[in-house]
């Protein structure tokens, strides 16, 4: 007979063969991409959910439709590297960087541009600290921005 103990431990089993599918996947850089998945597990997942969906009850965009449009234009690209989540987290600029450029071809591959240039250390310095005051204004502005190169984010 199954449990709710041994449900839950079947979750969490599966839930762990999630985060090795996801940290076998390959960076944009070229990397294995291990530690930005495992970066993505505890700073990102948390809100995006381990497949991305986001929340719609805590207006949590999904990365599905949305996320690889970013890179589009330097206000977007600014704007992933200065979420409350990625900003403010212990990460360093370079784990950052290391953490978008494995993010944005899982999540947003289908979205991205071709000509991708993949985020540096030093650009997350210089954009890290300059967070708009007004995450939600900063997101609707560049939804405007891509709207108007012919391009839609997706709402949640």
């Amino acid at each position: 007979m199954t449990t709710p103990q041994h449900r839950r431990q079947r979750w969490r089993v599966a839930v762990l063969g999630a985060a090795v599918i996801c940290c076998s996947a390959v960076a944009a850089d070229g990397s294995d991409g291990t530690d930005a998945a495992r970066n993505y597990l505890q700073y990102c997942s948390g809100c995006h959910r381990l497949d991305g969906s986001g929340s719609a009850a805590n207006r949590v965009p999904t990365f599905a439709g949305s996320v690889g449009h970013f890179v589009r234009t330097g206000s977007g690209r600014a704007f992933l590297i200065q979420v409350g989540g990625v900003a403010q987290s212990a990460l360093t600029d370079a784990e950052i960087a290391d953490l978008l450029n494995w993010l944005l071809p899982q999540y947003g591959g289908r979205e991205m541009p071709p000509a991708f240039s993949p985020y540096t250390a030093a650009e997350v310095h210089a954009k890290r600290s300059h967070r708009p005051a007004d995450l939600m204004a900063a997101r609707t502005v560049i939804a405007r921005e891509l709207h108007d190169l012919g391009y839609s984010l997706a709402v949640y």
